[in-house]
């Protein structure tokens, strides 16, 4: 993906994650930091999840530093 910074397994910057995202719509692939809250695993982002309040479980990878200066995650995948 543009832009996304590829995992380092030696640093902090840019994990593999699970967490639950705020998004409006599901059709964005990056989301500010304050929008995602990270979970221990998969079975805890699906049980925090709430789509009628648009809170989706998701794996993601980040955080990096956009060009604006922000910290965001891109979207690797939707839980279901």
């Amino acid at each position: 993906m543009r832009g996304m910074v590829p995992p380092d397994p030696e640093s902090k910057a840019s994990n593999l994650e699970y967490a639950v995202v705020y998004v409006p719509k599901r059709s964005r692939n990056r989301f500010a930091a304050n929008c995602v809250e990270i979970k221990d695993c998969a079975s805890d982002a699906l049980d925090s999840a709430d789509p009628a309040k648009k809170y989706f479980a998701a794996r993601v990878s980040g955080p990096s530093k956009s060009s604006e200066g922000q910290f965001i995650y891109y979207l690797v995948e939707w839980l279901e």
